[in-house]
C-alpha cells in the first residue's frame, strides 16, 4: 500500500460515517493521521480507526465550535495538511412554495457556511507552511437542481463557487482547493429521502446503479494528494455519466 499521506494530518468533516469515514480509512491505511470532525459520532469513529485517528465533536456552522476544534486538532496533531469537507445533512425535500426559511437556511448554514468556516480556521496554517490541499464537497445537484430540494442544490452550487473563488486566490502557492462532485451515492444520507426522490435519482444515472463511498474516497485521496498539482478550483464529478458539464 503507497504511503502518500506519511507525516501529513487531515481534518475530515463528516467523518464519522459515510464518504468522509471511507476517506480518513483510507488516508490512515496510507500513512496519514486524521481528525474525524462531526456533530455525533466522531470519537466512536476514531475508536473503530484506530492509531493515528481523532475524533472532536463539531458543530461545522458554529464559528467558536470550529475554532475549538482546530485548537484541539493543532494540539494533537501540530498541523493541518488537509481538509475535507464532507459533513452535511439533505434537509427537507419541499417545493420553493411554502418552504420554512428557518429549515431551508439551516441547510445552507450547515453546508455553505461549514465549508467557509472549516476552509478559514485551517488556511493560515497551510499558507505558512505553503502546502495543503482542500476539498470540498458539493453535489451534482449543485450544477443541475433537484426538484423540491433548493436548499440542498443552492447550497451545493455555492460550495463549487466558493471553491472556484478560493482556486484562484491560492493558485500561486501550492496550496490547492478542489471540488468534488458526485451524484447519488449509497450512504445512510440516502435514508433521509424519500423513496420516490431514490428513485427519481436513480432514473438518471447512465451506468444504472448508485456509487459507493469507496468510489468517492479513491477519487478524493488522488484530489488530497501530491500528485494533484495542477488543478486550481476545479470540479471532480463522479456521477455515473449523469453530470454533463
Amino acid at each position: 500500500m503507497s504511503k502518500r499521506f506519511e507525516n501529513q494530518v487531515a481534518v475530515i468533516t463528516g467523518g464519522a460515517r459515510g464518504i468522509g469515514f471511507a476517506v480518513a480509512k483510507r488516508v490512515l491505511s496510507e500513512g496519514g493521521q486524521v481528525a474525524i470532525w462531526d456533530l455525533k459520532g466522531a470519537q466512536e469513529a476514531a475508536t473503530q480507526l484506530g492509531v493515528g485517528a481523532q475524533g472532536l465533536s463539531v458543530d461545522v456552522s458554529n464559528e467558536d465550535s470550529v475554532m475549538t476544534a482546530q485548537a484541539g486538532t493543532e494540539a494533537a496533531f501540530g498541523k493541518v495538511d488537509i481538509l475535507v469537507t464532507a459533513a452535511g445533512i439533505t434537509g427537507p425535500t419541499h417545493p420553493v412554495q411554502g418552504h420554512d426559511y428557518s429549515a431551508w437556511r439551516h441547510v445552507i448554514d450547515i453546508h455553505l457556511g461549514g465549508v467557509f468556516l472549516c476552509t478559514r480556521v485551517v488556511i493560515d496554517g497551510m499558507i505558512a507552511r505553503n502546502y495543503g490541499r482542500i476539498v470540498t464537497v458539493a453535489s451534482v445537484a449543485g450544477k443541475e437542481g433537484n426538484p423540491n430540494s433548493s436548499s440542498y442544490s443552492a447550497a451545493k452550487a455555492g460550495i463549487i463557487g466558493f471553491t472556484k473563488s478560493l482556486g484562484k486566490e491560492l493558485a500561486l502557492s501550492e496550496v490547492r482547493a478542489n471540488c468534488f462532485a458526485p451524484g447519488l451515492i449509497k450512504t445512510a444520507l440516502m435514508d433521509q429521502l424519500p423513496p420516490e426522490q431514490v428513485q427519481f435519482s436513480l432514473s438518471r444515472i447512465p451506468q444504472g446503479r448508485f456509487g459507493t463511498v469507496e468510489e468517492c474516497a479513491a477519487m478524493i485521496c488522488f484530489m488530497i494528494s501530491a500528485d494533484c498539482s495542477f488543478n486550481s478550483g476545479s470540479v471532480f464529478d463522479m456521477s455515473g455519466g449523469r453530470a454533463t458539464y
